[in-house]
């Protein structure tokens, strides 16, 4: 596990230094749905760096780290994802993550699909907010949830 992760980090960075772009943190709050309905609150933080592909579509490696906070054993993910945007007008953006969510807890835990549509709100060009649907599909269940966040991004 401690290699994959050095590996992801590794590669996240060779993609921050191949070219301009702009890179992403923030943080996610929310309520599981469907399958995780057991759990009492989630909490995600990311980070992406998005190249822009033209002047409304940018797109870019993306990493995170999901948790579910249970009564007992909390569960958690770390999702390595391709990250999509566009932005539809001067201040609403969609977007998508996809890609593969690694299970980190507990010890042995299933790994499966990641996905995460998501629309923001420009406040400002750096701070944006956004509300996002955030899935893992297991074997026959999804780790699910519905959460409002940030993102603080910095043009590199």
């Amino acid at each position: 596990m401690k290699k994959l992760l050095m590996i992801a980090m590794m590669a996240f960075g060779v993609a921050v230094n191949a070219q301009e772009g702009e890179l992403n943190v923030g943080g996610t709050i929310g309520l599981p749905v469907g399958d995780s309905s057991n759990a009492n609150v989630t909490g995600a933080i990311e980070a992406n760096y998005l190249f822009k592909v033209s002047e409304d579509f940018k797109v870019g490696p993306a990493v995170s780290y999901l948790h579910f906070q249970q009564d007992g054993a909390d569960a958690a993910f770390l999702p390595l994802a391709a990250a999509t945007r566009y932005q539809l007008d001067d201040k609403f953006i969609l977007g998508a993550d996809l890609g593969y969510g690694i299970g980190v807890r507990p010890s042995g835990a299933t790994s499966g699909f990641y996905y995460r549509p998501m629309v923001g709100y420009q406040l400002t060009n750096k701070i944006t907010l956004h509300a996002d649907y955030t899935g893992v599909a297991l074997d026959g269940v999804n780790a699910s949830t519905i959460g409002i966040g940030g993102t603080y991004s910095f043009s590199l």
